[in-house]
C-alpha cells in the first residue's frame, strides 16, 4: 500500500510539474512546423536577387535590413535602432543594434553585425560582375563611411525622399562580409543571415526547410524569444490546384491569393468566405500594392502594336468591372485610373479609362484603313494561373476586330523571354518594392530598359523622362503627387501597358494559425506567427 501511495504521489507531482511547465512556456507549444507551397519555386537565397515574391518571402525569413515597414507602411527600426538625417536630406547616420548576430548553421556559431557588414552589403550591390537587379537602389549613394562598429554614414548624390523605403527592400538585406569574403560561402545556397530562421536543407524544386534561429534578438511583449515557430517547410509544387488540395487535406498551413481552380470553392460571388468554411478557415484580406497588367513590347516586329490606335482600342475594349466580378469574385479593384495602385499618394489621379466597345472598334477600323492591314493579330504570353483573364480579354477584343493568340508558358520562361524583349504582349504584375508611386513609374523611364531595368515595354518619352527625373529630387509629397499625376496620365494616353486591376491580398489559413498578418506589400512575416495544436 505504501508503494502505491508513493507511486501516486510521484505521478501527481510529475503531472503538476508538466502543467506548470506548459503554463510557464506555453509559447513553445505554438510551433512545430509552418508549411506552405511556393508554386513558382525559389531560385536564390542571395538577397541581391530577391526580385520577386518567391525569393523575397524566403529572404525575409533569413535576413534583416537596416529598417523595415510596419503594416501601415511606416518606416521603423530593424538592424538600425535609430538614424538621423541632416538638413540637406543627403546625409543619413545609422546607429546599429548591439544584440544582432549572424548565425552560421553548420558551425553553430554567431558573430555580431558590424557597420562594416552594412557597408559591404550595400556596396556589393554596385558590383557590375554581380549583376544584381537591386543595383538601382544604391545608384544614388555617393559614399558609405564606417565610424565604428555601431555607426555608419551614408551620403547620397542628391536628396531622394524614398531612400529609407529603399533600405527596407530585401535587396538591402545585411550579409556577413566574413562569410562571403573569408569563408567563401555562396549566399545563393549557403546563406548566413540575422533573420528569425536559417536554412537547414534545400532540395531544389522539391523542398526547403528553415529552422528557428535561437540567436535571434527580437522578443514579444512578455519577453519570450521570437519566432514562436520551430521551423518552416516549403514545397515547390507548380500546380495551384494541387496546392489547394494539399491545403484542404491539412498538409499546408497557408495559401496565398485566389486561383481560378479553387476560387468558387472558397469564395462567394461577392468575395466573402463561404459559410461552410467559416469554422475551419480564416480569410484575411487587405489592400495590396500590386498592379496586374498586360505589357506591350513597343520594339516588337508586330506593326499593330506600334499603333497608338490599337493600344488605345485594347485599353478601352474590355470591361474591367465585369472581369473582376466574374473571374475574381470581386477581389481587386478595376484599374481604370492609371498604373499606380490604390493606396499610394498619387494614385487614382489619371483620367479614367472608360469601357467603350464602339469607339474601340472605330479605332481598329481606322488603323486597318490607314495601314492597309486586313486583320490585327497579337500574340499574348501568359502563365496558366492567369489563363482565364487572358481568355476573357481575348473574347472581348474579338468583338472589336482584334485577334489575340494566347501562348501559355511556365512563369520562369515567361519572365526570361520578357526580360530579353522576345514577347509581343505579356501578362505581368508589379508589386511595390517600397511605398512610393515612383517605384511604379520607374518602369517607364527610358534608362530602365530591360535587361538593365524593368522597362519591359521599351517605352521612351522625353517629356516623361524629364518629369521622372524631377520627381526623384522633389522632397514635397504634394509636389511629387502633381508630377506623378502627369506621368501616370502619359502612360494612360500612350498605353505601353494595359492595366487590368489593382490587387487585394487574400490569405487563407486554418483557425489554429495565429498572427499571420497581411500588409499592402504582401510580404510573408512569420516572426510572430503561432501554430496551435488542433
Amino acid at each position: 500500500m505504501h508503494c502505491i501511495f508513493t507511486t501516486m504521489r510521484l505521478f501527481i507531482l510529475l503531472l503538476l510539474v508538466l502543467i506548470y511547465s506548459c503554463n510557464k512556456s506555453d509559447h513553445n507549444n505554438y510551433g512545430p512546423v509552418f508549411k506552405y507551397n511556393e508554386h513558382a519555386g525559389v531560385t536564390s537565397l542571395d538577397p541581391a536577387f530577391a526580385k520577386d515574391q518567391r525569393n523575397m518571402w524566403v529572404c525575409n525569413q533569413l535576413y534583416n535590413t537596416l529598417v523595415k515597414l510596419d503594416k501601415d507602411l511606416n518606416v521603423i527600426p530593424d538592424l538600425a535602432k535609430s538614424w538621423n538625417i541632416d538638413s540637406t536630406a543627403t546625409n543619413y547616420t545609422f546607429i546599429l543594434r548591439n544584440d544582432s548576430y549572424f548565425y552560421y548553421p553548420n558551425q553553430d556559431k554567431k558573430e555580431r553585425v558590424k557597420a562594416s557588414d552594412v557597408a559591404y552589403s550595400l556596396n556589393r550591390l554596385k558590383d557590375e560582375a554581380l549583376a544584381s537587379p537591386g543595383s538601382t537602389i544604391v545608384s544614388n549613394i555617393e559614399t558609405i563611411e564606417v565610424t565604428n562598429d555601431s555607426v555608419l554614414n551614408i551620403k547620397l548624390k542628391q536628396a531622394f525622399p524614398a531612400f529609407l523605403g529603399l533600405m527596407s527592400m530585401q535587396y538591402a538585406s545585411i550579409l556577413s562580409e566574413n562569410a562571403i569574403e573569408v569563408l567563401e560561402l555562396n549566399p545563393r545556397s549557403q546563406p548566413v543571415g540575422t533573420g528569425p530562421f536559417y536554412l537547414k536543407r534545400w532540395e531544389e524544386n522539391v523542398k526547403m526547410v528553415l529552422r528557428k534561429n535561437k540567436s535571434y534578438w527580437e522578443t514579444d511583449s512578455q519577453g519570450n524569444q521570437l519566432p514562436y515557430l520551430e521551423s518552416v517547410a516549403i514545397t515547390f509544387k507548380p500546380d495551384k490546384q494541387s496546392e489547394y488540395l494539399e491545403f484542404a487535406q491539412g498538409n499546408l498551413d497557408f495559401i496565398n491569393a485566389i486561383d481560378a481552380s479553387y476560387k468558387d470553392e472558397l469564395l462567394t460571388s461577392t468575395g466573402d468566405l463561404k459559410e461552410k468554411h467559416q469554422k475551419e478557415i480564416t480569410l484575411a484580406k487587405a489592400p495590396f500594392l500590386n498592379t496586374e497588367y498586360l505589357g506591350i513590347n513597343l520594339k516588337s516586329k508586330n506593326p499593330a502594336l506600334q499603333s497608338k490606335k490599337i493600344r488605345t482600342a485594347i485599353n478601352i475594349g474590355f470591361d474591367r468591372g465585369k472581369m473582376i466580378t466574374y473571374l475574381r469574385n470581386n477581389i481587386g479593384i478595376p484599374a481604370t485610373r492609371g498604373f499606380i495602385p490604390a493606396g499610394l499618394p498619387g494614385s487614382q489621379q489619371a483620367p479614367e479609362l472608360i469601357y467603350n466597345r464602339k469607339k474601340a472598334r472605330e479605332l481598329v477600323n481606322a488603323y486597318k484603313q490607314e495601314s492597309g492591314a486586313s486583320s490585327v493579330i497579337i500574340n499574348l504570353a501568359t502563365s496558366a494561373n492567369y489563363l482565364d483573364l487572358c481568355e476573357f480579354i481575348q473574347k472581348e477584343l474579338e468583338k472589336i476586330g482584334i485577334t489575340i493568340q494566347i501562348e501559355v508558358m511556365p512563369p520562369g520562361t515567361l519572365r526570361q523571354l520578357r526580360s530579353k524583349g522576345q514577347l509581343e504582349m505579356f501578362r505581368s504584375s508589379w508589386i511595390a518594392d517600397y511605398p512610393d508611386a515612383q517605384n511604379y513609374l520607374s518602369l517607364f523611364y527610358s534608362k530602365n530598359h530591360t535587361p538593365s531595368g524593368s522597362n519591359y515595354s521599351f517605352f521612351h518619352d522625353d517629356h516623361y523622362d524629364a518629369l521622372y527625373k524631377e520627381s526623384i529630387v522633389t522632397a514635397s509629397v504634394d509636389e511629387r503627387v502633381i508630377l506623378y499625376k502627369k506621368m501616370d496620365s502619359i502612360i494612360n494616353e500612350e498605353a505601353p501597358v494595359i492595366p487590368l486591376y489593382y490587387d487585394e491580398s487574400t490569405r487563407f489559413y486554418p483557425k489554429n494559425i495565429i498572427n499571420l498578418k497581411a500588409d499592402p506589400t504582401n510580404i510573408l512575416d512569420l516572426i510572430s506567427v503561432k501554430k496551435l495544436s488542433k
